[in-house]
């Protein structure tokens, strides 16, 4: 089985290519900084994963992600390998991107806020009810 979960900020703005064919295909670069859960002195805060999104995945994080952005995703491991200019062979192991989930806060264009979603997070979920309500209730 190979399947990993991973929630965590972008380090960068991602980098969307599209591939040199008849059909190009978008490709998605990143990488994402996951907290660590235990932290020992010494040692880093967070791991930092190299991760690659096709296709509309692509797309749709191209355009709506950038640096900072908290992000859940799903994929799976795969390790590939190449030859670099001076002929060693290099070996790299990356999170291919299967979906992914916005999370935590965002911006809107003005920098203000998104209002009933933020204070719904805020409260834990739960919006205010007023006391006038009380007629609406159905017990």
């Amino acid at each position: 089985m190979n399947n990993v979960n991973l929630m965590g900020r972008l380090v960068r703005d991602i980098e969307l290519k599209y591939t040199n064919s008849q059909t190009p295909v978008a490709v998605a670069n990143f990488t994402l900084a996951v907290n660590r859960r235990f932290k020992r002195d010494g040692e880093p805060d967070a791991d930092f994963f190299d991760c690659v999104a096709f296709g509309r995945t692509a797309e749709t994080m191209g355009k709506f992600l950038s640096k900072g952005r908290q992000i859940a995703l799903t994929g799976r491991l795969q390790a590939r390998t190449w030859e670099d200019k001076e002929g060693k062979k290099r070996k790299v192991v990356e999170v291919i991107v299967e979906s992914f989930d916005f999370c935590g806060k965002r911006e809107d264009a003005d920098g203000q806020q998104q209002t009933q979603q933020d204070s719904a997070e805020t409260t834990g979920g739960f919006y205010p009810i007023s006391d006038d309500d009380d007629d609406d209730l159905p017990f």
